[in-house]
Order: C-alpha cells, then structure tokens, then sequence
C-alpha cells in the first residue's frame, strides 16, 4: 500500500504525543499534501495497538484500519491464546497432526472470518500454511499488506470471498477458525448464534465435514451452557478467556470425532490464571455438573455444601448458631476472576480449594487460612458489619475513600457509595453482600500478597 513520505512523517511526528487528541489534529492540520483521514486513522491505530496489540506496534509498516475493525479484533493476549489451543489440538492423538513420520500431510488452517487479520498471523504461526479468508475487499488488501510486514507472507495466502461460498467449494483441512460478525445490517449489535454473519449453526455440518477441529468464537455475553446445546453434541471443549478480569472471549471447539466416554472440558482463562474441569449430566447440553477432573467425582453446581439441613426451627437455628461461629473466623476472602464468575462452578470452587461461599448467590469465598494459588483477587479481611448506624460507624472509622464492590445486594455502588459519603479509591476495600442468614453486611478488606 503506497503512501507519500510527508504523511508518513506526520504520522511519526504526531503518534506518540499522546497529549494531542486525533480530533483536534484534524481540526489544525491544513497541509494539503497530507492524506489527513488515512493518517488520523493510522495515528489513532498505533496508539490502540500499544496496548492491544504491542508486537504489531513495534512493526514499522503495519497499516490500521478504521477504528471499528480495530475494536473489534483480538488482543495479543487472546490472540496468542488461540494459537496455544489450536497447537494443542492439532498436535494431540486425535488431531490432524497426531500421526508421526515424513507421510503426514501438511496442517492448514483457514480462518474464515479474516477481519483485520490479527488472530490469523498469530494462529498461522503453528501451522505449516494458512488460508486468510474475508468479504471486505478494503480488509483484505491491509491484511496482505500486514502479512508481508510480519514477515508471514509466505505463509498465509489471502482470499477475497465469503466465508459460505468459500467453505463450500474448499478441500479438507486440519483445523476451521470462525469469529461470525455480531452486528446486523444496520450496525447493532446482536448476541445470539443465529443473529451474527455467518450463522455458524446452519454452516456446523460443512465446517466438521471440512475439518478435523472447529473453533468457533462467540460473544462473552452469550451463556455458553445455552450455546454448547445450540450445536446439538459436537462440542468438546469451551473456553472462557478473560484478559485483565474482563471477559473477552467465548470459544467452542467442535469436533465430529471424539474419544470413547469423552466429557466436555471446560476452561477458565484470566491471563497466567487458569482452571480446567470437566462438565457432565443436566440434559440436553450436559452442563448440571461440575466434575474436578483431579479424582471424576461430581459435584452439584446448585448444592451450597454436601449437607442436608432440616428445615425445622430446631435445625435452622443449630445451623445459624454455626454459621455465627464460622463467620468470627473469616480471615481472608476471595474473588473469583471473570473467566470463573462465567463459567458458574462455584460449589467447585469451594472443593477444590478448601473455601467457603459466604452465601449460595454473593459469589464470594472466605477461609481462617490464606490460599495462595486462588484464581481471583485475594484479600485479608479487616472487619465485617451489618448495616446498622452504629456498625458502619465503627466498621469504616477514619475511612476516607473505598473500592466497592456489590454482589447479591440491593444497592447499586453508586446508591452505596453516596450512603457511606466515600470517595472512590484508596487501599481499602468494601464487600457489599448478602450472607446466609438473609442480613446485609459489608466486609472491610485490604488485598492480601
């Protein structure tokens, strides 16, 4: 893609002051020999990129596009992630790469949703060639560009067409890549499996006939038990990959060959975090159970601990009286990472680390002793308070400013913040939660190393 030098300067000159909004460059900057919207959009780019994409700012030559695609596309951090999955799968001994010697037949992958091109020359790396595959001419005539840069030209080949029609007539290959556009026509946002372009349920027939491995990656916002049922059996592996406790990502692999008594697998992701189990039983989808696959025994996702409580008045108060006792021993509290508040498998959670739920819907764990490999924010517990005058008096004396979170609570932060009169930040932290008794509390907290 050629470019005059005199832009290309101006795009130095001006993408790392960060102090200059792109707006105003546009507003001040007259040169009539600058091509200014193409230079705005390659300012505003590089500067996403250093965050987003930080080997890709580091390339002299990439080429941004608009700003849509690039908010759209993944980060390094996910990117990479789905490099690390397809290797595994293709290398694994059921997948295309399983078999050994100088016969075996070449892994390709062809993504077919090519985008700006970001998951493609990550995922392209693991495999011997690449197929990039995308209906937006203007998209794919960057990503050829983008390739080169990357010195990945040799390895990826571009192809300007629909992913439907592209499918069809292609030869089978190791692995299918899909990310289905989640805007209609008019620029919406859309959610369900079947409202996004390409509706990968009608294509799931061709892509497994295709392709040994699928991976299909959907909106964090959709419940993945809802989706692993929507493709009706094929589904092997669900992986929720969240960067910087925000969840980012929802992929499925499917497969049309699967082992003897194979299980789904799921995985939880929150960058160096991860936690893996296996789901079974609970109909149609075969999510109802959270299976530790350290020893296979199941364990019920609705059950808040293994006991059975009467609920007689004699048993309801013996059991208050011990959660009273149990309470005065808090010491430290947990809270999950968004990969694991997704996926739901909190009475796992309890087992596998030795922790305890405070209530069946507040999502927050306590112990007396610290738990140092927790897949969350980790904190020690400074005090807990109902919401009394007189407790919050005593519990948040001398406390300035906060950091609150709300779970299972009938106030909104805002509402709670504006109660307490508390600034937002600062060292300490307030959990705003209901317990198992029914009482609001607060619990006051500061992280734990």
């Amino acid at each position: 893609m050629h470019t005059s030098s005199r832009t290309l300067a101006f795009i130095r000159d001006h993408r790392e002051r960060r102090d200059e909004d792109v707006r105003d460059l546009a507003l001040h900057s007259h040169d009539p020999r600058i091509d200014m919207p193409w230079a705005l959009d390659q300012i505003a780019g590089w500067r996403m990129a250093k965050t987003k994409l930080p080997q890709w700012a580091t390339c002299e030559g990439i080429v941004y596009p608009p700003h849509l695609a690039l908010e759209q596309c993944s980060s390094q951090i996910t990117a990479e992630y789905k490099a690390r999955l397809l290797q595994r799968l293709i290398n694994g001994p059921s997948g295309a790469g399983g078999s050994a010697g100088n016969d075996k037949a070449p892994d390709v992958l062809v993504d077919l949703t090519g985008g700006f091109g970001v998951d493609c020359s990550y995922m392209a790396r693991v495999f011997d060639s690449a197929v990039y595959v995308e209906r937006q001419e203007g998209l794919c005539e960057i990503a050829e560009h983008n390739f080169a840069a990357l010195g990945l030209a040799d390895r990826i080949r571009v192809v300007h067409d629909d992913a439907e029609r592209y499918l069809a007539q292609m030869k089978p290959v190791s692995a299918v890549f899909i990310d289905p556009a989640r805007r209609d026509a008019h620029g919406a946002r859309t959610y369900a499996i079947a409202d996004c372009t390409p509706d990968v349920l009608t294509m799931q027939g061709e892509l497994l006939r295709k392709a040994a491995f699928v991976v299909v990656k959907l909106s964090p916002m959709l419940d993945w038990r809802k989706a692993v049922e929507d493709f009706g059996g094929t589904v092997r592996e669900v992986h929720i990959v969240a960067a910087g406790n925000e969840c980012k990502e929802l992929l499925l692999v499917l497969s049309q060959v699967r082992q003897s008594g194979e299980r789904l697998q799921i995985v939880c992701v929150n960058d160096d975090q991860r936690f893996a189990y296996v789901a079974q039983g609970g109909g149609a989808g075969g999510c109802g159970y959270a299976v530790d696959n350290v020893d296979g025994n199941a364990v019920d996702n609705n059950a808040v601990d293994g006991n059975t409580v009467d609920n007689n008045a004699e048993s309801l108060a013996v059991e208050n009286e011990r959660q009273k006792e149990a309470d005065s021993a808090w010491q430290f509290l947990y809270e999950p990472n968004a990969a694991l508040m997704k996926a739901g498998c909190f009475a796992l959670i309890e087992r596998r680390f030795g922790v305890r739920q405070i209530a069946p819907n507040s999502h927050l764990f306590v112990t007396e002793e610290p738990v140092a490999d927790f897949p969350g924010r980790r904190f020690r517990i400074v005090s807990t308070m109902t919401m009394s005058k007189r407790a919050l008096k005593v519990g948040l004396a001398g406390l300035k400013q906060a950091n609150i979170t709300v779970r299972n609570f009938p106030l909104a932060v805002s509402q709670l913040r504006k109660r307490l009169k508390l600034r937002d930040g600062g060292d300490a932290y307030l959990f705003a939660t209901t317990d198992s008794s029914g009482a609001h509390i607060i619990i006051r907290a500061e992280k734990a190393g």
